[in-house]
C-alpha cells in the first residue's frame, strides 16, 4: 500500500514500520514526538485508559467534562437514560435531562466574561477574492449576536420556532445561527448551493416561520443570485399553502454601498484589503451586480433591522434535551431526513471532539474548509471551535480560485496550525502536482485532517508527504450528520496512523462489527458497522417522524445504532470503512441464492452519482436504468457530468 517513493522512507520525525495485514501490507506512521510531547493525549496507552473509562463510567466521564460549561440549573435526575432496542419500546436518548443551559451563552458569553477572551479573534473571514478579508473578535461577535437576537424577537421568533437560513459563508451566517440558539429557536441551515426546490421542501417540512438569506455571492467566477432562488422557494411555499411571513436579506455583494464602516453594531465590517496579501493582484474579470427583486411586506434588509436593535439580549435557558437545530441529510432514496440535535449533549460532544481530535491549544489557528450548510460546518466551523475559544478561518471561496494554490496561500496568510478538508479536495489538488503546494511555506501546519468519506491511501500519502512535509499527523475522521461529531478517528499525539483507516473509536464510542444475522464478530472481521451505546452527540429523532428514525437506525439490528456503512477491522483492531452497505450489489450471489439473482444487464460505470456527502443516489441510478431523463431535483449531486456520462454510455436493454 502506498506510493513507490514512500516505501522504506522515514521523515520529519514520523517513524514508519512494516506490519503484515491480512489483506495488504498495511504500514503505520507513529505520531511525531514533538506533537506527542504537548498533546492532550500523549500516548496510545493513555488513549486506551480514557476510552475504557468513557465506556465503563460514561456518567462520570461526561459529567467531569460538563463541569467546564455553564449550567443555569444542574441535572436533577439520571445523567443518562436510553433505549436502543425497538423490541423493548420507543427508542430514546436523554443526556442530562432537566439541566438547563444555553449553547450560545457557552460559546460567547462564557468565553468573553469567564475566560476573558473578548479581544481574541473568533474568525478571520476570507472572501471569494483573496483581497476580501476581515476579522471579528469574540466580543464583537457577541454584540452582533445580541443585536440579531433582538431583531428576531421583534419579528416574533421565540423558543421552539424554526428559522430557515440560506446563506453563503459570510460572518452573518454564524451570527444568524447563534442568534437562533440564543433564543432557543431551531435553525435549519440549507446549503447555498441547493436549489429553490430543495429550500422550499425543507421550509415546508419543518414549518419555518422566517427565512434569512443574502442578495447574491460569487463562488469562484460564478455568480449565484441567491435572493432570486429564495424568492422562487417562497413562491413555491405560497403555492403549497404555506406563506413565510418574513425574509431578512443581507446585502453582501452590495455591502460597499452601505458605508457602515467597521461598526460591529450594525453588520460585520466591510470587506477590506488584507495587509498580508503579497504581490500585485491580477486584474479580475468585471463583476456583475444583479438586480435584486423586493417583496414589500415580506423582505427586510438585515442592516436596517440591526441599526434599530438593542445591545443586550438575555439568553433563553433551555433543557439539555431541547432541540438545537434541524439539518437535512441530502438523502439517496427520496425525501431528505430532518436530523434533530439537542442542546446539551451536542455541545459537550462537539467541544470535546474538537479539543482532542485536533489537539487544540490556545494559540492555534484552525481552518475547516467545509461549508456551514453541512454538519461538518455546524460542528467544526461554528460550535466546536467557539466552545473552546478558538480562532478559526471562515472561507467563502473555493480551492481552485483564483488558482490551485488558494488553500496553501491562505494557510500562510493566517498561519493556520490545524487544517481540516475533504478527500475530494485533496484528490482534485493532487492533479495539479506538488508545485502549487510547495511554492508556499506551510511551516505553521501541525495537524491535518480529512472528513466526508474514506481517504484512499494514495491521496493520504500525498497529503502527508507534500502538504504536511512528512511532519504532520493526519486525523482521518469517520462520522455522520446523525452522529454530531467524530466517531472513529486517530488522535494526533497518540495514534499510529494507517493510510485509509479511521483507526479507533473516540471517547464514549463503542463500535461493533455484525454479520447479516446480527451476531457480533470478534477480531479480524468485515460486516456492518454499528454502535452499542449512546454518545452525547447522537441525533435524537427525525423531525416530525420518529418512526422513520427508529426504522432507519435501529430496526435492522435491535439494540444497536446502525450506521448503514460496512467496515473491516484488521488484526491490530483498526477500523476501515468499506462504504454504504445498502449501496452495494454483490454480483457473486448467484451461487448462494440461485440464478434468479443474476443481473439482467451490467453497465460499466467509471463513477456513480453521489451527493456531496458521498452517498450514492440510487433513485438516479434507477432513472438511468429505465432511460428516464426526468430526474427531479438534482441540486444535491456532487458532479452532474457523471449522470450525463452514464446516460450516454447506457447499455441497450429490451423494453
Amino acid at each position: 500500500m502506498g506510493l513507490p517513493e514512500e516505501r522504506g522512507r522515514s521523515g520529519g520525525g514520523s517513524g514508519v514500520r512494516e506490519e503484515a495485514g491480512a489483506r495488504s501490507r498495511a504500514r503505520s506512521w507513529s505520531p511525531p514526538p514533538e506533537v506527542s510531547r504537548s498533546a492532550h493525549v500523549p500516548s496510545l496507552q493513555r488513549y486506551r485508559e480514557l476510552h475504557r473509562r468513557s465506556l465503563e463510567e460514561p456518567r462520570e466521564f461526561w459529567g467531569d467534562i460538563a463541569k467546564e460549561f455553564y449550567w443555569k440549573t444542574p441535572c436533577p435526575g439520571p445523567f443518562l437514560q436510553y433505549n436502543f432496542d425497538v423490541t423493548k419500546g420507543k427508542i430514546f436518548i436523554e443526556w442530562m435531562k432537566g439541566a438547563t443551559t444555553n449553547i450560545c451563552y457557552n460559546v460567547l458569553d462564557r468565553i468573553v466574561y469567564e475566560k476573558k477572551l473578548g479581544d481574541k479573534v473568533a474568525f478571520y473571514w476570507e472572501g471569494n477574492e483573496p483581497e476580501e478579508t476581515t476579522q471579528i473578535t469574540y466580543r464583537e461577535l457577541l454584540v452582533q449576536v445580541c443585536h440579531f437576537s433582538n431583531v428576531l424577537r421583534k419579528q416574533g421568533i421565540c423558543k421552539g420556532d424554526r428559522v430557515a437560513i440560506y446563506m453563503p459563508m459570510i460572518p452573518e451566517l454564524v451570527v444568524a445561527m447563534l442568534a437562533c440558539a440564543r433564543l432557543g429557536a431551531l435553525h435549519s441551515i440549507v446549503f447555498a448551493g441547493f436549489s429553490s426546490e430543495s429550500l422550499c421542501e425543507r421550509i415546508l417540512d419543518s414549518s419555518c416561520s422566517l427565512l434569512i438569506t443574502t442578495d447574491a455571492f460569487y463562488r469562484g467566477e460564478k455568480l449565484v443570485n441567491l435572493k432570486e432562488l429564495a424568492d422562487e422557494a417562497l413562491e413555491k411555499c405560497r403555492e403549497k399553502g404555506f406563506p413565510v411571513r418574513c425574509c431578512i436579506v443581507v446585502k453582501h455583494l452590495g455591502r460597499a454601498e452601505l458605508g457602515t464602516g467597521d461598526s460591529p453594531s450594525q453588520s460585520p465590517p466591510i470587506k477590506r484589503p488584507c495587509p498580508d496579501v503579497q504581490g500585485k493582484l491580477k486584474e479580475k474579470p468585471k463583476r456583475i451586480w444583479p438586480q435584486i427583486s423586493w417583496n414589500e411586506g415580506v423582505d427586510m434588509w438585515w442592516h436596517e433591522l440591526m441599526q434599530e436593535a438593542g445591545d443586550e439580549c438575555e439568553p433563553e435557558w433551555c433543557d439539555a434535551e431541547d432541540p438545537l437545530f434541524i439539518l437535512y441529510t441530502s438523502g439517496s432514496t427520496g425525501k431528505p431526513k430532518g436530523v434533530v440535535h439537542t442542546v446539551g449533549g451536542y455541545m459537550l460532544y462537539v467541544a470535546t471532539t474538537f479539543k482532542y481530535v485536533f489537539d487544540f491549544h490556545a494559540e492555534d489557528v484552525f481552518w475547516c474548509t467545509a461549508d456551514i450548510g453541512w454538519i461538518t460546518g455546524h460542528s467544526y466551523v461554528t460550535y466546536g471551535p467557539l466552545a473552546n475559544g478558538a480562532t478559526s478561518v471562515l472561507f467563502e471561496g473555493i480551492p481552485t480560485y483564483p488558482d490551485v494554490s488558494r488553500l496553501w496561500s491562505t494557510v500562510d496568510k493566517y498561519k493556520v496550525t490545524k487544517f481540516y478538508t475533504a478527500p475530494t479536495a485533496i484528490r482534485l489538488l493532487m492533479k495539479s502536482g506538488d508545485e502549487p503546494v510547495t511554492r508556499h511555506s506551510r511551516a505553521s501546519l501541525q495537524v491535518l485532517g480529512t472528513v466526508g468519506e474514506p481517504i484512499n491511501p494514495e491521496a493520504w500519502l500525498w497529503y502527508h508527504r507534500v502538504v504536511g512535509a512528512q511532519r504532520c499527523p493526519i486525523v482521518d475522521t469517520f462520522w455522520q450528520t446523525e452522529t454530531g461529531g467524530h466517531m472513529l478517528t486517530p488522535l494526533p499525539g497518540a495514534t499510529p496512523m494507517k493510510p485509509g483507516s479511521a483507526t479507533f473509536p473516540f471517547f464514549g464510542v463503542a463500535p461493533a462489527v455484525l454479520n447479516e444475522s446480527g451476531e457480533e464478530l470478534e477480531g479480524e472481521a468485515e460486516g456492518y458497522l454499528v454502535f452499542k451505546q449512546p454518545w452525547p452527540g447522537i441525533m435524537r429523532t427525525v423531525y416530525g417522524n420518529h418512526e422513520r428514525f427508529e426504522t432507519t437506525y435501529f430496526k435492522k439490528f435491535p439494540g444497536y445504532y446502525v450506521t448503514g456503512d460496512g467496515c473491516r477491522r484488521d488484526q491490530d483492531g483498526y477500523y476501515w470503512i468499506t462504504g454504504r452497505i445498502d449501496d452495494m450489489l454483490n454480483v457473486s450471489v448467484r451461487e448462494k441464492i440461485g440464478p434468479i439473482a443474476t443481473p439482467d444487464y451490467i453497465q460499466n460505470a467509471p463513477s456513480l452519482p453521489k451527493t456531496r456527502s458521498g452517498k450514492i443516489m440510487r433513485r438516479v441510478l434507477r432513472k438511468i436504468a429505465q432511460n428516464d431523463h426526468d430526474l427531479g431535483d438534482m441540486s444535491t449531486v456532487a458532479d452532474p457530468s457523471v449522470i450525463t456520462q452514464l446516460f450516454s454510455h447506457r447499455c441497450l436493454t429490451i423494453q
